[in-house]
């Protein structure tokens, strides 16, 4: 076949694929949206736990639709209401009759030190979240009318979900401006190229935004609840980080390759079929750790499973058929104003060369420090603590967490949300006496009560999300379910009961907390079994992929104990949220390996030519680049979680950056070779490296952009 022959049809193939590709967008976004099932429960618990019994309890009471927004009014100067304030108060709870379903509102509660005034108004929750939010955000509009000095703050649940969907209004178009904006700039400096960051780039965010489309098409479809916000955040991040690291690596080869070849659709071949075994090895490692998530007891969870995994599919695609035909179709001139040419010298590689030299030569002292260095970091998180209470988890204040604030201090700190107990009507008042004797309960008072169901409201003197609440929690389950006779009706869906259920938003809060340590017993071994299992298929091998999972497991805990010494001296958050450890985990273990993926594979690749030894020096050198280059990137980008609001999205991003820079340019670039140096051909035990030709086989060319 002739050059021109041979050119024609690949400019074809390279054609017909991105038509392809645009074509498969177009599909992506003509899908029809399902309806969004309805969530399991508040907190996306199963009916196995017992907060989740009382939500389907509850909706037997005549006021199941009904949420109590709570109206916090006080004097800006902190004093006693006076005479007037009272009566203004008064006034106030006639006019907000208006915003309460069924027109009523209830007498004024005055706290015990005559500083703050309390007001409930009933919220009908029928109309969904947004309607909710609309009405909080009524109810707020009314109250900036107060005369001073009284001042106006809305709290309660109502207040809570209104704020928390308030906050993340404009989120997604910002996180995908500063990340963009981060990844743009990262490819600029990588590639030190006017033109050649376009292309990667434009492909990413084309990805990312048919990603988020499939998304809300995919995770209603299979049966759960997508919850927007963090869960399309994470994903956003996901695929814009995963995919720019496979378009570097793609990228770096096939310049590899242009200076041995002329024909660019000859070297964009065999770029691909050295890239394409640890992409998808890379890609199917992630898949397979956040589909882990599925096993979660957290709704929430099993929906960025499907979501994440949807992410790093069409990242591989996009890098394995769109990203190539792309790059051919803009020639060698996209590299200006470094264009690779055939029999050039590379210019990259010689700061990785040199280090190789140096770990090559002390691998023992070098091992040992890495590890050293690592064990340090990990003790930084000796002291954590976790678990975050309601008022603790926005990075920003919004005026629900000021209004619970100004009620803890002046009524019990559990008064903006009371627990609720459901009962046999018959056993209400010796479920009250229990209740009444639990060390914790400030009070307890008849709820709604239906024909065979009776509510208890309990006030708990800790605030919501607190050791102090969650030991509430426990003993007042205890002590009502030992109640003769207290057991509520059984509901369709529901095993029988053995005594009164204690529920609602603190209870809720405890189940979620137990539900993620058991998430955290049960899939961390899974994901590390499944990872160690790509390896092995990858590898052929066991030694070296056992030492691949401990490194990163090591990383893990490392990145975990710098950010709590970053969080508690630096940022002065309380706590890690208890959902913290397990999403920072998945993501850590299943990106960390990537990048030992990448170098392995080809030291691999290359040790069949020069042995283990020279292969891990000419992987380290051609790779150093490259890797680095997509770690930071992949850092940065998930630093970027950082301008959401929630401090669980914020933890998680710091945590994943440290992680991966410490799996970037310490344990990949360090560790590892360390550990193959000092164990030679042992190292891809019980599989062996037959090299052939070592003579006169020259090492390969490093050529990797690597920022300097």
């Amino acid at each position: 076949m002739s050059l021109f022959t041979r050119v024609a049809r690949g400019r074809l193939a390279a054609w017909l694929t991105v038509v392809a590709a645009i074509v498969v967008g177009g599909v992506v976004f003509g899908l029809p949206t399902p309806d969004n099932p309805p969530p399991v429960s508040a907190t996306g618990l199963s009916t196995q736990w017992q907060s989740t019994q009382v939500e389907r309890l509850q909706e037997r009471l005549p006021s199941a639709d009904v949420q109590p927004a709570i109206v916090v009014l006080s004097r800006a100067d902190g004093d006693p209401l006076t005479d007037t304030d009272r009566a203004a108060v008064t006034t106030t709870a006639d006019e907000l009759t208006r915003h309460a379903d069924g027109g009523r509102v209830a007498p004024p509660q005055i706290s015990p030190d005559g500083t703050v005034a309390l007001l409930v108004v009933p919220f009908s929750t029928a109309g969904g979240q947004d309607a909710v939010a609309e009405q909080v955000a009524a109810l707020r509009d009314d109250l900036t009318d107060l005369a001073d000095p009284l001042r106006a703050e809305v709290t309660g649940a109502p207040a809570f979900t209104a704020d928390l969907t308030r906050v993340f209004e404009g989120a997604d178009v910002t996180l995908l401006a500063v990340t963009a904006g981060v990844v743009a700039l990262l490819l600029l400096i990588t590639y030190r190229s006017p033109l050649l960051w376009i292309v990667p780039l434009a492909i990413v965010a084309a990805t990312e935004q048919i990603t988020l489309r499939a998304i809300e098409t995919v995770v209603p479809a299979v049966g759960i609840n997508l919850q927007t916000g963090a869960v399309t955040g994470i994903a956003s991040v996901l695929v814009f980080g995963a995919a720019t690291d496979y378009a570097l690596l793609l990228i770096a080869r096939y310049r590899e390759e242009l200076r041995r070849d002329d024909d660019r659709f000859t070297a964009m071949r065999a770029a691909l079929r050295r890239t394409a075994e640890p992409i998808l090895a890379s890609g199917g490692t992630v898949v397979l750790g956040v589909l882990t998530l599925l096993l979660s007891e957290q709704e929430t969870n099993r929906a960025l499973a499907v979501a994440c995994a949807t992410g790093v599919l069409f990242a591989m695609l996009s890098a394995l058929f769109v990203l190539p035909a792309a790059l051919v179709l803009c020639g060698r001139g996209l590299f200006w104003p470094f264009v690779p040419r055939v029999g050039a010298p590379a210019r990259e590689g010689r700061i990785w060369g040199r280090l190789g030299a140096v770990v090559v030569r002390r691998p023992v002292p070098v091992a040992a420090l890495s590890v050293l260095l690592l064990a340090g970091l990990a003790a930084g998180g000796l002291g954590i603590r976790t678990g975050l209470s309601e008022t603790e988890q926005f990075r920003v204040e919004p005026e629900a967490v000021a209004g619970a604030q100004t009620l803890a201090r002046a009524f019990p700190a559990g008064a903006t949300a009371p627990v609720a107990v459901l009962t046999a009507p018959t056993a209400v008042p010796a479920v009250a006496a229990a209740a009444e004797a639990v060390p914790g309960v400030a009070s307890v008072r008849p709820g709604d009560t239906g024909a065979d169901i009776a509510q208890l409201d309990v006030v708990l003197d800790a605030e919501p999300g607190t050791p102090a609440a969650d030991r509430a929690i426990v003993a007042l389950r205890d002590a009502v379910a030992a109640v003769d006779g207290s057991a509520p009706p059984t509901v369709d869906g529901l095993d029988a009961f053995d005594g009164a259920v204690v529920g609602g938003t603190v209870a809720a809060t405890h189940d979620s907390d137990e539900a993620n340590g058991r998430d955290l017993r049960l899939i961390l071994p899974i994901i590390l079994l499944l990872v160690l299992a790509v390896l092995v298929a990858l590898l052929r091998g066991l030694l070296a992929p056992l030492l691949l999972v401990l490194t990163v497991v090591a990383s893990f805990f490392a990145s975990l104990g710098a950010a709590w010494l970053l969080f508690d001296h630096v940022l002065g958050f309380p706590a890690l949220d208890s959902g913290v450890l397990l999403l920072a985990f998945v993501f850590l273990v299943a990106l960390g390996v990537d990048y030992n993926i990448f170098l392995v594979t080809r030291a691999r690749e290359d040790a069949r030519r020069a042995g283990t030894r020279d292969g891990m020096l000419s992987a380290l050198r051609v790779t150093g680049g490259v890797i680095t280059s997509a770690g930071v990137l992949l850092a940065a980008v998930f630093a970027v979680l950082g301008v959401l609001p929630l401090i669980l999205l914020t933890q998680i991003g710091v945590i994943v950056c440290i992680g991966v820079l410490l799996d970037t340019l310490l344990v990949r670039t360090v560790l590892v070779p360390a550990l193959a140096f000092l164990l030679g051909d042992r190292f891809w035990w019980p599989g062996r490296i037959r090299p052939e030709h070592r003579a006169d086989t020259p090492a390969p060319a490093a050529d990797e952009p690597a920022p300097r």
